[in-house]
């Protein structure tokens, strides 16, 4: 075991919205340390988000991660000689990269087109409650529902 907590870094907002939440969102987006293509993937997806819905991008942005963001998951904990599935609450800041993350994958899922238009219009799915990342947040507080008889087990 760790003798201390492992400091957590700081980061800073983006530059173009100064917010904290598209900064993480570059940062997930981004590979292999490329982070200016992140940020220009980013913010064309802002662009084509505002001319689809012709709302503040930054605003459907935010009401896509809290549709996306989920309340409850499950944990493995392992009694005598079972394994159950516990249901836990998330705390908030894991529940937004929890779905800051299925954003991304399943923006990557998506076939045919460029990156910038996939996490667009997963973004916008997002808003509508429509779209794999919501069926994977619908599928995820299914299943902690399905186990709430082992949430005694909780720790």
């Amino acid at each position: 075991m760790r003798r201390r907590r492992a400091q957590k870094r700081r980061i800073d907002p983006d530059p173009r919205f100064n917010d904290l939440l598209v900064a993480k969102l570059i940062n997930i987006v981004m590979e292999r340390g490329k982070k200016s293509i992140a940020e220009k993937i980013v913010y064309q997806a802002f662009d084509i988000i505002k001319e689809k819905t012709s709302k503040e991008p930054l605003e459907v942005f935010h009401h896509s991660v809290d549709n996306i963001r989920p309340l409850l998951e499950t944990k493995s904990r392992r009694v005598g000689g079972a394994t159950y599935q516990v249901p836990v609450s998330v705390p908030e800041e894991r529940g937004q990269s929890l779905a800051l993350r299925w954003i991304r994958a399943y923006s990557r899922e998506r076939k045919g087109k460029p990156m910038h238009e996939k996490l667009a219009q997963e973004l916008i799915d997002g808003f509508n409650k429509t779209g794999a990342a919501v069926k994977k947040r619908e599928d995820v507080h299914k299943m902690a529902e399905s186990n709430r008889a082992f949430a005694h087990y909780r720790w």
